[in-house]
């Protein structure tokens, strides 16, 4: 159990870095929780360290980072769901990390607009994934910056003499044909997310 001055200054934390993406500074903290101290702010923050709530990242500039429960990023995998004929749902009480499967150093999300997917099963709304690198491999589903302006997701393709192919995923679209140099990998899908609420 947290003191409430410690519960109050990890909230913040929290909802500091889920509004700005980044950690906040030590006179951040203190205006944020009510205080004029940024010795008492270092203080709480050590003991949050201690209880394992955080991470300090020496050196760092906004080096804090929040380190959550398993039951903050993970979900009981329950069993196997038949989406053809049905099966027994057996309980595995296994769980399932959510940010090891989806978290990663070069990872970002992208909201897709548009219906250019929608036969590869990522539909106008969802989240994809994207691990950051500017090479893929013919098949896999990239975000391409087509003249460093307009940022698109296709099915990659490389053609012997140069070319470059993005594939979408709709049959009533058609592929586009580019000189490599007018495109650039911004990276590879390899997640997606939905909601239905």
């Amino acid at each position: 159990m947290l003191t409430p001055r410690l519960q109050d200054t990890l909230d913040f934390i929290r909802g500091y870095l889920a509004q700005h993406g980044y950690a906040p500074l030590l006179s951040e903290i203190a205006l944020g929780i009510g205080i004029h101290s940024k010795g008492v702010v270092h203080r709480y923050l050590q003991d949050l360290r201690r209880v394992g709530y955080i991470e300090i990242l020496a050196g760092k500039h906004r080096g804090i980072r929040l380190i959550e429960s398993e039951s903050s990023h993970s979900l009981p995998l329950l069993g196997r769901i038949a989406a053809g004929q049905p099966i027994e749902a057996i309980p595995d009480h296994d769980r399932i990390d959510l940010a090891a499967f989806f978290i990663g150093e070069n990872r970002f999300v992208l909201k897709v607009q548009g219906e250019s997917m929608v036969e590869a099963g990522i539909l106008d709304g969802d989240m994809v994934i994207v691990e950051q690198c500017d090479r893929a491999s013919d098949g896999d589903i990239v975000v391409a910056l087509i003249d460093r302006e307009e940022a698109t997701l296709k099915t990659l393709r490389h053609h012997g003499d140069g070319a470059v192919m993005l594939i979408p995923a709709n049959e009533q679209m058609t592929p586009m044909i580019y000189p490599a140099e007018r495109i650039t990998i911004q990276g590879i899908v390899v997640g997606q997310l939905r909601s239905y609420k």
